[in-house]
């Protein structure tokens, strides 16, 4: 079975998949971040949109992150602080030229009727 791309020791079935796919909520701020990176990796781009918060999803572009997700060849995740609300993690990807490039982002996640959601995130470095 094929590892999730998150990092995880599980297989993408058993880890990411289950919260892209909607039979399950993630649990935490983590398991959402992780399971977006999951999505950008594997194009689950209609995740994407639902897990961002109501009032930021207004400014996605569906066509944009597609193309981002697409465009790229995502290496790796590290997560390297959680609190409940936030994550900080470096994305690790490779764009079409093949250059190697570190995505890393501090993020806010939202709880609400028992649902986490992405609020947005800060570039770091």
């Amino acid at each position: 079975m094929k590892s999730c791309y998150c990092g995880s020791s599980l297989s993408f079935d058993n880890c990411c998949q289950k919260y892209i796919k909607g039979s399950l909520k993630a649990p935490t701020a983590e398991a959402l971040m992780r399971s977006r990176y999951s999505a950008f990796a594997s194009t689950a781009i209609d995740y994407l949109i639902e897990t961002t918060y109501h009032s930021t999803r207004k400014s996605l572009k569906k066509q944009e992150l597609s193309l981002w997700s697409t465009s790229n060849h995502w290496i790796k995740l590290e997560v390297l602080e959680t609190t409940e609300s936030t994550v900080r993690f470096k994305a690790y990807y490779l764009d079409k030229q093949l250059v190697p490039h570190i995505h890393h982002e501090f993020s806010t996640f939202i709880y609400e009727e028992g649902i986490w959601y992405y609020e947005n995130g800060a570039f770091m470095d």
